[in-house]
């Protein structure tokens, strides 16, 4: 047990994803891989997108986690004609008192669904910015929190660009994980057709998880200690994406940080208090891939995805572990 880490505090966070895999698993069926990262980002206080096609169940996955936990959850349906102001909120003036008063967008929320998040023009996606990476919202001058614990599930189809806008670099960098669930097992699949109610509306998880066990478990993942020579090997895979001659540009220094803990939440999730190289390895495709773009773009999106994921896995290979 790290001297770092309070007696009892690796016990109640495992614990608290126990309780949260457990009630995930309950409607999603076959991904627990997508589980486990989607849990490990929560843990580590970050965003993530959920990336794939259409009806593979991304609003699922984040409507079951919100469910999960006994917090306040709002969906964003992202489309073209979405001000800033409808995610983040508005002063209105009150002829009564003659002041204006703020009123709170759904982005006030502890769990933000941003479903279909490249459908809103470039401007309205910018109004997530301050959020995500604060936690605070400005508006007329004026700074409002949006409160504890809070997260961002941001949900986009890469394939269909008709109507769309693609995420800018700094948006993407905000992201701690980007997700993909795929289309489950044949078993799987079967269970889930076979279920007279699989909508997700009429959703109901007893024994939900209670906010103030999220934040010890946050606060708990940053305890997680870290011995130097894994560090180094960071910065190593960090520097390998920077001179790599097939990316546009490598890992910045917010990646940097979000891969150290993200890879610290990855131990805490398998009940340890150290991180071990392992969990470096485990994180980083999707720590570390939507923050990577081609030198020489390909028109498939699906492509230089896997083409950027094969460049990491080289990296990755070739870069010796600490021992």
């Amino acid at each position: 047990m790290s001297e770092f880490l309070p007696a009892n505090a690796l016990s109640e966070s495992r614990t608290t994803l126990s309780r949260l895999r457990d009630a995930m698993r309950v409607r999603i069926k076959g991904k627990e891989d997508v589980i486990d990262q989607a849990l490990i980002c929560l843990a580590a206080g970050g965003h993530v997108l959920i990336e794939d096609l259409p009806g593979v169940g991304k609003t699922t996955l984040a409507y079951c986690l919100a469910k999960a936990m006994d917090t306040e959850f709002k969906r964003i349906q992202f489309t073209s004609d979405m001000l800033p102001t409808d995610v983040t909120g508005v002063s209105i003036y009150d002829e009564r008192d003659r002041e204006f008063h703020f009123k709170p967008g759904p982005i006030f929320s502890n769990i933000v669904l941003a479903d279909e998040i490249n459908r809103a023009t470039p401007k309205t996606q910018s109004s997530l910015l301050e959020v995500m990476d604060h936690g605070k919202v400005t508006v007329d001058g004026s700074t409002h929190e949006v409160g504890t614990p809070f997260m961002v599930i941001a949900t986009q189809n890469p394939v269909d660009y008709e109507g769309t806008f693609p995420l800018p670099e700094s948006q993407m960098d905000r992201f701690l994980m980007r997700l993909q669930m795929g289309y489950p097992d044949p078993a799987s699949e079967l269970e889930i057709l076979a279920d007279g109610n699989p909508s997700y509306d009429e959703m109901v998880i007893e024994d939900a998880v209670e906010p103030a066990a999220i934040e010890v478990m946050q606060a708990t993942v940053k305890k997680v200690f870290i011995e130097h020579s894994i560090l180094e090997y960071m910065l190593k895979l960090i520097t390998a994406t920077r001179t790599e001659s097939e990316f546009k540009a490598g890992i910045s220094v917010r990646g940097g940080i979000a891969l150290k803990v993200a890879s610290q939440a990855r131990a805490l999730y398998l009940g340890r208090d150290f991180v071990i190289p392992e969990d470096v390895m485990q994180v980083a495709q999707a720590v570390m891939g939507h923050r990577l773009n081609l030198r020489r773009p390909s028109s498939d999106a699906l492509e230089e995805r896997r083409m950027v994921e094969g460049i990491l896995s080289r990296l990755l290979n070739a870069i010796p572990q600490p021992k």
